[in-house]
């Protein structure tokens, strides 16, 4: 299965600075693109760290306020002075600063072009992030994602999810026949209705199809002809008399 990857959603042309950039140009440039951040690079275009606006409005504020627990984590880059906390000292940094190397927050959090959008969406949401730098294998700006460019996958339309499900998942993943699970997609909401021979392939087939880009959810309503789970006996229909058929043989039930 393939999945969408940030390369296939970021912008490609990043508005960056450099370390020496003057606190005034990083202004300027956020307001005339109308953008809430951006990433600072070297002279090699290798990421250093990131300015957002909340990091200027300390400059502007020109006092350091009281760093909650994220904050202190998110600004905490450089060492501390003595008898003082990483936090306190970065965050006394920004309201001084006068220039972006002052302004940015670092170590980059950053992204690599073939990180699926999943990935992406982790990270900014473990990092309470709303955007991340893309960069190549050298560490070098590519590119720029953010979470209204994640939201993207969520527009694709249902025939495009369904096909997708049916080509990808059911096909060739799972090399099912045609017809043995209907798909139905509804808003991004993909129904699966259908009988598989086992119990097993149940929980594999509602996975994938949850991977899919753009499903919202997936409502299970495949049935099993055989319990491969070792938790219960397949069920089995009484043998019929003799006198009543000439088959005597077994026959196994379509549990729901």
């Amino acid at each position: 299965m393939k999945h969408s990857k940030i390369g296939n959603l970021m912008v490609n042309e990043v508005v960056s600075v450099t370390p020496q950039t003057p606190f005034k140009e990083v202004a300027k440039l956020l307001a005339v693109h109308r953008i809430s951040g951006l990433p600072v690079v070297d002279t090699d275009d290798k990421v250093l760290g990131v300015i957002s606006e909340s990091d200027l409005i300390l400059r502007q504020a020109g006092v350091p306020p009281e760093p909650g627990p994220i904050r202190s984590a998110r600004l905490a880059w450089r060492s501390p002075p003595a008898g003082g906390t990483e936090a306190g000292h970065n965050a006394d940094t920004k309201a001084h600063a006068m220039s972006a190397r002052e302004l940015m927050s670092q170590p980059a959090i950053t992204v690599q072009a073939n990180d699926t959008i999943a990935v992406a969406a982790r990270t900014m949401a473990q990092h309470r992030i709303e955007r991340l730098p893309v960069v190549d294998e050298g560490s070098r700006l590519v590119g720029i994602v953010t979470r209204r460019d994640l939201l993207q996958v969520f527009l694709r339309s249902d025939p495009d999810i369904r096909r997708e499900i049916d080509d990808e998942v059911l096909d060739q993943t799972l090399g099912l026949f045609p017809g043995a699970v209907q798909v139905h997609v509804t808003n991004g909401v993909v129904t699966l209705e259908g009988q598989l021979e086992r119990f097993s392939e149940i929980p594999v087939a509602v996975r994938l199809a949850q991977q899919v880009d753009g499903v919202v959810t997936v409502i299970d309503k495949l049935t099993y002809l055989y319990d491969d789970s070792g938790s219960r006996p397949a069920q089995q229909t009484p043998l019929p008399a003799a006198d009543e058929t000439e088959d005597s043989g077994v026959h196994w039930e379509r549990s729901p």
